[in-house]
């Protein structure tokens, strides 16, 4: 990733205070370009769901497999290129979407979204996105792998951008601290929630806390922590988590989809 382009992002919507307001308008238009000729940041995109599937469908049969985000996701562990994660969960949670339209079948019970196909798969989406400004899902996804990540158009986003990502190395180091996080799993406690395996995770790989957040979360959508039920008490301030919400130590890892997405590795 292009440093000063990151930078030009970064300092867009963030900083030593935190959110700045204001958005795209803390961008000089020289810098908005120079990042989008680096390919970090966008023009107001409009879409329709629709479109949305197709390209997804276009980008999983012809431009990414499995073995690329997974060797993403484990790449970004020793490196800390947390941008490189998130593409596990967007994969998952969109690769057995078949192509539909937003009004073929509406959701009975909508959680997600009032299409029943995004909803079953967890996906938020609504039907068009008109001027949608993808540059603050790319803040996040650069800053600590992504918070939205169940957004159809977030999903989307990262796909685009993993597909164009060059074949990427898996070190020992990496495939070690992948043993050690799914250790830290088997070490917790029974009514331990994900904040008590945040924090197990904390001298696993270099990280802060934000950034372990985000990787709970893409576990919980990549299907690798699944709580036992979903009407548990939420542990810690109760907006904390959104996948992982209810997890808890004694509903440990699926190991059949551990195996499934790391096996390779293990």
């Amino acid at each position: 990733m292009e440093a000063k382009a990151k930078k030009i992002l970064t300092s867009t919507f963030w900083s030593a205070s935190g959110w700045k307001q204001g958005g795209l308008a803390n961008c000089s238009a020289e810098d908005f370009e120079y990042a989008k000729n680096k390919g970090l940041m966008f023009d107001p995109l409009t879409i329709t769901h629709d479109e949305c599937i197709s390209r997804l469908r276009q980008i999983h049969e012809h431009e990414i497999n499995q073995e690329k985000v997974v060797k993403a996701f484990l790449h970004s562990l020793t490196t800390r290129k947390v941008y490189l994660r998130s593409a596990l969960s967007s994969w998952a949670l969109t690769h057995e979407l078949c192509v539909h339209a937003y009004h073929a079948k509406q959701a009975e019970e909508p959680m997600y979204s009032s299409c029943a196909y995004c909803n079953n798969n967890r996906l938020m989406s609504d039907e068009q996105y008109i001027h949608y400004d993808l540059n603050v899902l790319q803040f996040e996804r650069v800053k600590w792998g992504g918070v939205r990540h169940n957004n159809l158009i977030y999903c989307l986003m990262d796909l685009e951008m993993i597909s164009k990502e060059p074949e990427l190395v898996v070190t020992k180091d990496d495939v070690h601290i992948l043993k050690e996080m799914i250790q830290a799993i088997n070490e917790c406690d029974k009514q331990d929630g994900a904040r008590g395996l945040e924090k197990r995770w904390k001298d696993v790989f270099p990280s802060n806390k934000h950034e372990r957040d985000s990787v709970l979360e893409i576990w919980g959508y990549a299907g690798l922590l699944v709580a036992g039920s979903d009407f548990r008490k939420e542990r810690g301030r109760g907006t904390d988590y959104m996948s992982v919400a209810t997890w808890r130590g004694e509903d440990s890892y699926s190991r059949e989809r551990m195996e499934y997405l790391f096996g390779t590795y293990l």
